[in-house]
């Protein structure tokens, strides 16, 4: 049985603090926590002696002692995305498999370092990208490796963050490019890794745009919050404001944030119009491959709706997935119950054929079923990996690489090359891709493919 460690304790921990506690707790033991904030620290330990469990507690400045004393298998990595690097580094050197949290890290030294020493010491590293896990996603990566429609030559994907999920980015340590990469890289990756995964090869060159139009200053004027203070806390405008997060309303906040921020300062609710916000809420890439396909990205964070739409168009037919996770949000920002259930729609068209509507798999829980599926991965037993879901720091570089070129390309106005941003990265083993011949045929056979099996035919 694996020994685990995790470091930084925030928000993200919390979904591999609650597996190695509870479904995952006969596949791994949890020895050690580590985090530079007092009260977080001591809040995890709390929960995992409720868990029953008591793993050994160090600050930041002592996580080498706890790799020491510990010496855990495997390290989590769940700390700041500027941090990533760093904690990647010293876990392998000492000798640690790692996973940790989307993005690999924010900018080109980070990545080189980590991929210079994932070489020296040959330890395994995993990037958690749930999307990818997802079985809805999966059946969608099953359609484009079939060939289906043949090779694909182009792709459009449109992402939509409403305004609970799409604003908690700008009042949280987000906000601050240095720290996130901004949404082009802290946020997008999950999407840009999906593209690679999908296409099964690795992006070229890429040229960006991208604003702040929604989250700033003059909007929150616009709203009529010229009173508002700098967070939520105290705020005279809080009970007018769609956009407050009730910190003092969730005792699991209050926990984990309100009772810490003592310690080192950090607000969880920091106000969304500050001027203090560097990072863009409108943006679009138009993103080359190697193997010729070109994809145009779009993401906006301040919609009243949250999904996605992904549209590939090969030589032989087209395949679209539409996504809607939530339908509308309240004034203050919170969900409407009943939150409707989430709704996935993958539509298959041969050329000269008609429209597929395929029967989906079952898949509960967050982010699609990803969540649950990545974690018996990660924790479970071995099996086989057929799609190539586990993603590595190859996978972790190139999806992280994006963003990176795109923030490069905002500030050049240029397209910017891929090659030069950290040096050799090899290709990941991404499952076979969607490869199949160019020739189009003039009589479908849909008895080629199982997975049109229980389609609606339109």
């Amino acid at each position: 049985m694996k020994t685990y460690a995790i470091v930084g304790l925030g928000h993200r921990a919390q979904m591999y603090l609650g597996a190695l506690l509870g479904a995952h707790r006969g596949d791994g033991v949890l020895v050690g926590l580590c985090d530079s904030n007092p009260g977080r620290l001591a809040y995890a330990a709390a929960v995992a002696r409720e868990g029953g469990v008591a793993p050994a507690c160090y600050g930041a400045e002592d996580f080498d002692v706890m790799l020491a004393a510990t010496r855990p298998d495997r390290v989590i990595v769940t700390v700041p995305d500027y941090l990533h690097a760093p904690y990647i580094v010293r876990a392998m050197q000492a000798g640690c498999d790692v996973i940790t949290e989307k993005p690999l890290t924010v900018d080109p030294a980070g990545a080189a370092a980590i991929l210079a020493a994932q070489r020296a010491s040959g330890r395994s590293l995993i990037v958690g990208f749930n999307y990818r896990y997802s079985p809805v996603r999966t059946l969608f990566k099953q359609v484009l490796m079939s060939g289906i429609i043949g090779h694909v030559r182009n792709a459009t994907f449109e992402w939509l963050l409403d305004t609970n999920h799409g604003a908690d980015y700008f009042r949280r340590w987000h906000r601050g490019k240095a720290h996130s990469g901004g949404l082009f890289v802290h946020k997008a990756t999950h999407h840009f890794d999906l593209l690679n995964w999908w296409l099964g090869t690795v992006p070229q060159r890429v040229t960006a745009l991208g604003r702040r139009v929604f989250y700033r200053p003059e909007m929150g004027d616009a709203l009529g919050l010229q009173d508002r203070g700098v967070r939520c806390t105290g705020c005279p405008a809080f009970a007018r404001c769609g956009f407050r997060l009730d910190v003092a309303g969730s005792a699991h906040l209050t926990a984990l944030y309100a009772e810490a921020e003592g310690h080192d300062g950090y607000w969880r609710d920091a106000c969304v119009f500050s001027a203090e916000i560097d990072i863009e809420d409108s943006m679009n890439a138009l993103i080359e491959y190697a193997n010729g396909v070109v994809a145009n990205y779009a993401l906006t964070a301040y919609n009243p709706c949250e999904g996605y739409r992904v549209v590939f168009d090969g030589t032989r037919g087209r395949a679209e997935l539409r996504n809607v996770e939530r339908r509308a949000v309240n004034p203050d920002g919170s969900l409407i119950l009943p939150v409707p259930p989430e709704e996935d729609v993958i539509v298959v068209q041969p050329q000269f054929g008609r429209q597929y509507v395929l029967k989906l798999p079952e898949a509960t829980g967050l982010h699609g079923g990803g969540d649950a599926v990545m974690l018996a991965r990660l924790f479970g037993p071995a099996s086989n990996d057929e799609y190539g879901h586990v993603a590595d720091e190859r996978a972790g570089a190139w999806s992280a690489m994006v963003g990176m070129a795109a923030n490069a390309s905002l500030l050049s106005g240029a397209a910017v090359e891929l090659a030069g941003l950290v040096g050799d990265v090899p290709q990941p083993d991404y499952a076979p891709g969607p490869f199949g011949p160019d020739a189009v045929w003039q009589v479908f056979d849909a008895s080629r493919y199982p997975f049109l099996q229980g389609a609606t035919v339109l």
